[in-house]
């Protein structure tokens, strides 16, 4: 059991190592994923507006 958890991670250390670009790339745009949405959630908690209601004219 420890033999092969072993194994996975030198395998992901090498993959890590061959593709040091990607993987700051998709990191990066992870964090601007989340940035963007908690910024975007705060203003929202911060903007307390009044519900918009739509009515219906028949």
């Amino acid at each position: 059991m420890l033999a092969k958890i072993s194994k996975l991670v030198k395998a992901l250390g090498e993959f890590i190592k061959n593709n040091i670009n990607n993987v700051i790339l998709f990191i990066i745009v992870v964090l601007f994923i989340l940035l963007s949405f908690a910024s975007g959630y705060m203003i929202g908690e911060y903007q307390q507006r009044e519900p918009i209601i739509i009515e219906s004219s028949k």
